[in-house]
Formats: C-alpha cells, sequence, structure tokens
C-alpha cells in the first residue's frame, strides 16, 4: 500500500502551530512566576515619609479643633441704654479743670524748653571752640591743672584721619593733665561742620556707645588751628608741642608772633612716652608738672 508523504504546506502549519503553543506556555509561566514573586518591602525612607505624612495629618486635625473650639470675643461695643449714655456725656460735662494739673503741665513743658536750650547752647559753644571761633573756658580746662605762672600747655598735633580708637586713647591721657588735641583742618573742608562736630563727639563721648546733646563728654579742648601747625612745622602726626600761655586762643586773634614751644616730639607712642622724648630734647622743666600729674601725684 503506498506511503502518503505531507506536503510542504501541512509541514508549515505544523510549524506554526507548534510556535504558538511555545508562546502561550512561556506567558503562562511567566505569569505564575509573578504571582508567586515574595512582595516588596518598603525602604527607610518610604517609611519616614509615611510616618511624617501622618503626623502632620495628626497636627493639621488638632488645629482644626482648636480653632473650633476656641470661643470668638465680641468684635462691636455693647449698645447702652439711652440714659446710661446721657448720663456718661454730663458727667464729662461737668468735670471741672484742675488748675493745679495745668500748672505742673505748663511748667514740664517750660522745664523741657529751657533744657534743650541749655544743650543747644552747649553744642554750639563747643563746636564753636573746636572750629577756633570763640575763646575757651580755660577754667574747666585746667580743673585737673595747677594755675602757675608761665605753665606750658601740653597740644598733641592729630588728624580726622587717624583711627577713631587712637584719638579716645588720647583724649584719656590729655584729660589728665589738662591738654589740647589741635587739627589742622576739618574733615570735609571748612565750609561743613557736621562732619567735624560728629568727630568730636566720638572723640570725647565717655561712653562710645550714647548718642545724642546729653551724653556726658571728655573735659578735652579739640581746636581747628591751622596757624599752630605752620607756626610749629608740623607735617606729620602725631607731635606734641609744649606751648606756653593759651594755645586755644581763636586762631584769628593770634599772629605769627605768638609764643611758640620749644621742641616738637614725633611719634605714635602714648602721651607719657612722647613726654619723656621732649624732656630728654631739654624740655624737662616744661613737661615736668605735666608728667606728675599724669601719673597722678
Amino acid at each position: 500500500m503506498p506511503t502518503c508523504r505531507p506536503s510542504a504546506s501541512n509541514a508549515v502549519r505544523a510549524g506554526r502551530t507548534l510556535l504558538m503553543l511555545g508562546i502561550a506556555l512561556g506567558c503562562a509561566n511567566a505569569a505564575v512566576a509573578q504571582g508567586n514573586a515574595p512582595p516588596q518591602q518598603a525602604t527607610p525612607h518610604s517609611a519616614t515619609r509615611q510616618q511624617g505624612d501622618a503626623a502632620m495629618e495628626r497636627l493639621k486635625d488638632a488645629v482644626a479643633r482648636q480653632k473650633a473650639e476656641t470661643p470668638i470675643g465680641p468684635t462691636a461695643l455693647p449698645e447702652l441704654p439711652e440714659a446710661e449714655r446721657r448720663r456718661a456725656f454730663e458727667g464729662l460735662r461737668k468735670h471741672a479743670p484742675s488748675p493745679a494739673m495745668d500748672a505742673r503741665a505748663r511748667a514740664a513743658l517750660e522745664t523741657g524748653k529751657d533744657a534743650f536750650a541749655a544743650q543747644r547752647e552747649a553744642m554750639g559753644k563747643r563746636i564753636a571752640q573746636a572750629l577756633g571761633l570763640e575763646a575757651t573756658d580755660m577754667a574747666a580746662g585746667e580743673a585737673g591743672a595747677p594755675k602757675v605762672a608761665n605753665a606750658w600747655v601740653p597740644v598733641l598735633f592729630v588728624s580726622s584721619s587717624m583711627p577713631v580708637t587712637t584719638l579716645r586713647t588720647y583724649a584719656v591721657q590729655l584729660e589728665k593733665v589738662g591738654g589740647v588735641m589741635a587739627f589742622r583742618g576739618m574733615p570735609g573742608g571748612l565750609a561743613r561742620v557736621g562732619p567735624m562736630a560728629k568727630l568730636s563727639a566720638e572723640v570725647l563721648r565717655l561712653d562710645p556707645g550714647c548718642e545724642g546733646p546729653a551724653c556726658a563728654m571728655r573735659n578735652v579742648q579739640l581746636i581747628v588751628d591751622p596757624l599752630v601747625f605752620r607756626q610749629h612745622g608740623v607735617k606729620a602726626v602725631p607731635a606734641l608741642a609744649m606751648i606756653p600761655g593759651d594755645p586755644t586762643q581763636p586762631y584769628c586773634e593770634r599772629d605769627d608772633a605768638s609764643p611758640l614751644a620749644a621742641h616738637v616730639v614725633y611719634g605714635d607712642a602714648a602721651l607719657s612716652g612722647l613726654l619723656e622724648e621732649y624732656a630728654r630734647l631739654g624740655g624737662k622743666q616744661e613737661v615736668e608738672g605735666v608728667q606728675g600729674r599724669l601719673q597722678g601725684r
């Protein structure tokens, strides 16, 4: 009996059928494996975020409950009966003025005006003295120094370009000996008084943090005197000279024949060191009294 051979088309169809069965079987195995995989565990970061979100929700709920439970006060004044309102206005009309209270208020106002005027006058006098336009009160300047004949006054030549801390240190030392701090000119020029007044206050204030005209000042004379610089040939600062007489006299009232110091000492040193150098140069007699006052003798 003859054997039937499969045709080529039958072989192709059989191959396609086997391929489809293989693909279906692979998908089924993948699904089974995915279903049997262990569940993924949460990371610490995600757990912390979840806890934070939960805590925030609890906080929001607590704040909402607090707002709901907080009683709200009245937003308007209560309406008074007409009789009470009339009685209140009648009491205000019957209130008699107090002459004693008015007198005290007027007295306090006048006292404040007088104190302000005195402070303004003192500040104006200090500025005029610093500019050399008004004679200084030598009695106040020499409160700690005995008045002697032919006295020499220590004059420290400085500049506004020097550090304020250095100028304040010199002011402390000059206050003990009745000395004078001399500037050649004013910061900003002679047409501007404000910068010089500000610098003077910063140098002389007892408390560097104090502000205003009521601050306590050191008893040191500050002068702006280009003439005394020219007379002594001062080209650098700081410099010290022991000038006889009154060096704070306004320079517009002096001339080139004014008494001069015998020596001029230069150097960035304390006042005591400048005085020692002045004595070494031959001015021992001029600085003897000043050194004693500086040392508290």
